[in-house]
């Protein structure tokens, strides 16, 4: 088992910034026409937007890195290959309709799945109730880090995630960014 610390990683939002005007593709990103599971009766298949370097971006951070994504296995077959990622783990997800009022869908299972392993979580939902969960039910360090899904992943995250491993003290409560 690895000593790094999880890297849950949403698509929509972080990944596909989503919320970007619909008329002009963010500087950097290719437009990718696709069908994920669930989609496949659709009348047009979804818009993604992906930046094809943050692949290699994502795999030079100090991290194990997992899908925590709505796409889930479709996340391995269809982001990863444009990113240049190698299939990664993936979280199995509950239906957005389980979670409690303000609180994101995610945050129970992802603080399950790491199990008191450290871990980063970068995502669009990420809100001040999910932070309050993770401090109380996670004994690991955590940080969350919301991205905002008209702009995607930026330098600076990039930049904090890949700061925040080495700056954590040992045993340290979960933060938010």
């Amino acid at each position: 088992m690895s000593h790094r610390p999880l890297l849950f990683l949403d698509v929509d939002g972080p990944l596909n910034p989503f919320r970007a005007k619909a008329q002009r593709r963010p500087d950097g990103y290719t437009t990718h026409r696709l069908r994920p599971h669930g989609w496949e009766d659709t009348p047009r298949p979804l818009r993604v937007w992906l930046r094809p370097d943050h692949g290699e971006r994502l795999l030079a951070l100090p991290y194990t890195l997992v899908w925590a994504t709505t796409w889930e296995h479709d996340a391995n077959t269809m982001i990863g290959p444009v990113l240049g990622l190698p299939e990664l783990p993936v979280v199995e997800l509950p239906h957005w309709s389980t979670a409690a009022e303000g609180l994101c869908f995610k945050t129970t299972t992802l603080v399950e799945y790491a199990d008191g392993r450290p871990f980063a979580w970068v995502d669009d939902m990420i809100t001040d109730r999910d932070v309050a969960l993770v401090r109380r039910r996670h004994p690991g360090a955590a940080l969350l880090h919301r991205v905002d899904p008209r702009l995607g992943l930026l330098d600076a995250d990039f930049r904090r995630l890949g700061e925040w491993p080495s700056a954590r003290p040992a045993g340290a409560l979960p933060e938010d960014a």
